[in-house]
């Protein structure tokens, strides 16, 4: 079966043969890339596991190269960074498509959750969580690390078959695993893959579970460059960015 990172390259390799990166930066929080039309993609930083220092082998070479190539790195097996690049390259591209139709960027308006609802949640979204404690509804929360109370991730890929609605951070695309949680999704009523590494492509997803995508625009490209160069993270972005909730189709 084709990885979800496969059907990127393949849908987008015809769009990213004919643009350019313009600008890359690697931040602490998020990295961007900026083609030379303009258009420019965010996407989450890996933390890598090792403790040595950490270098990316090819800077001072990205700009000028052809889109294609960094969008190539979403498939890369061994090197999170070049994922990361792939990804964040990825939805620069989206944002010179032709635009979609958006359901506004209330994640949680489209999931409805009430209290007879079982949400599994990959990621521990914090902002979320007094809404949907709120819903009343059972929550199991996924992590790589987790903490007391929280599910690994061989206990979310079980709690996965059997929830209602579940939330599946972005960051899966770079750090592994977002398609074997996919391939774990039971009859859901509703879920999101969720965040602002999220590519914006509904027909990518079709056929996967996935009922949104829950992602972001930039809105401030000089802005949201800054931010990134200077180390900071999401409560920082925000402001410069439009988050949008689009529909994936089931079939």
């Amino acid at each position: 079966m084709d990885t979800i990172a496969h059907k990127l390259v393949c849908a987008l390799r015809s769009s990213a043969g004919k643009k350019t990166i313009g600008d890359v930066r690697i931040g602490l929080g998020y990295s961007a890339v900026r083609l030379v039309s303009g258009e420019i993609g965010l996407c989450w930083t890996p933390k890598e596991e090792n403790r040595c220092c950490h270098q990316f082998p090819e800077a001072g070479t990205l700009a000028g190269r052809p889109a294609l190539e960094l969008l190539e790195g979403i498939e890369h097996t061994g090197f999170a960074l070049k994922r990361m690049l792939g990804v964040a390259t990825a939805n620069a591209l989206g944002l010179a498509q032709p635009p979609i139709p958006l359901l506004g960027g209330d994640v949680l308006s489209v999931l409805e959750l009430k209290s007879t609802d079982h949400l599994v949640m990959v990621g521990h979204f914090r902002p979320l969580m007094p809404e949907i404690r709120r819903s009343g509804c059972r929550l199991d929360v996924v992590e790589a690390l987790p903490s007391d109370g929280e599910l690994d991730r061989e206990q979310g890929l079980l709690a996965l078959k059997s929830c209602t609605a579940a939330i599946i951070t972005a960051t899966t695309l770079v750090t592994g695993g977002l398609d074997e949680y996919l391939a774990a999704l039971g009859s859901v009523r509703a879920a999101v893959l969720l965040g602002p590494s999220v590519p914006l492509f509904p027909d990518v997803f079709r056929g996967t579970g996935l009922t949104h995508l829950a992602g972001s625009r930039v809105r401030d490209g000089e802005r949201v460059l800054k931010i990134v160069s200077e180390g900071g993270g999401t409560p920082m972005l925000k402001p410069s960015l439009e988050a949008v909730v689009i529909h994936v189709p089931r079939e």
